[in-house]
């Protein structure tokens, strides 16, 4: 099953195009890296994967999981159901740091439970000790009861990433996971993200910054350039020197400073259905 498919979709703000005519398959099950520098359209993109922006009106489409999540500039009836099956991540954590860490990552039952019972905080058992089991899954389990605050920013990200668990997402976005870890943490974090996907066959689309990471963790990636799809292919195949024709000057910022130029390999046929690497 196609787990994200994205057809004709353009977004601007104001006169800049932050997405133009977009068009990419995501499989049920795959790890994709979306990389590119800055203002390249990379959270704009996933943004709209959850329902979070509209695309432009007109024949842009957006389906998730076979149900449509936008159309035409604007949302489908059924987007508060469809986002019940997307987990993100932010950049930013997104904790509430005055509640325990327990309390945050119990709060992914959020979309499946009584309103009331999510106002009042009323979780049951069996909730908890998932919430647990997620903390454990991803090796903070000894936080469970302090506050959020309290966390170092790898530890905050963890707990962000055991509350999609929580919220039994089929689909996992991560919006720039690592810009503001160390690299030991960075590190730690893909590592989660690729267990999950590879255990829990959890679809991940993460956003990065250096490609290093993408070519590390995900097998796919999808490279974006002033709104559009430059490089849609295997991550082993996105050198450094393809990177710098690229992006010119910026690629700089896409490639980690201890990391060794690669050598450019033959080009290769383009796949149907895939965006050759120069487009």
């Amino acid at each position: 099953m196609t787990a994200i498919s994205i057809r004709n979709l353009s977004k601007s703000f104001g006169k800049k195009r932050a997405l133009d005519n977009i068009s990419l398959d995501i499989q049920r099950g795959e790890m994709v890296a979306l990389i590119g520098a800055s203002g390249s359209g990379k959270s704009t993109l996933i943004r709209h994967i959850c329902g979070l922006e509209i695309g432009l009106a007109g024949e842009s489409t957006i389906d998730v999981l076979g149900s449509p999540m936008q159309g035409g500039g604007r949302l489908s009836a059924k987007a508060r159901e469809i986002r019940r099956n997307i987990g993100v991540v932010f950049q930013q954590f997104n904790l509430v740091g005055r509640l325990s860490v327990l309390s945050n990552v119990l709060l992914g039952n959020l979309g499946r439970i009584p309103a009331w019972r999510g106002t009042l905080g009323l979780f049951t058992s069996k909730e908890k000790l998932a919430a647990r089991e997620a903390l454990a899954r991803v090796g903070i389990p000894e936080v469970a009861w302090q506050r959020a605050s309290t966390l170092s920013g790898g530890q905050q990200q963890r707990a962000a990433i055991a509350r999609t668990l929580v919220q039994r997402s089929n689909i996992l976005l991560a919006d720039e996971p690592i810009a503001s870890l160390d690299p030991s943490s960075a590190r730690r974090i893909m590592e989660i993200l690729a267990a999950v996907n590879r255990d829990e066959q959890i679809t991940c689309v993460v956003s990065l910054h250096q490609v290093e990471y993408a070519r590390r963790y995900c097998p796919r990636t999808i490279a974006l350039r002033d709104g559009r799809i430059v490089f849609d292919g295997p991550s082993s195949e996105l050198t450094n020197q393809m990177l710098v024709e690229l992006y010119g000057a910026s690629s700089e910022e896409l490639i980690l400073p201890d990391t060794p130029s690669q050598p450019a390999k033959p080009k290769r046929v383009t796949k149907p259905g895939r965006v050759p690497a120069f487009a």
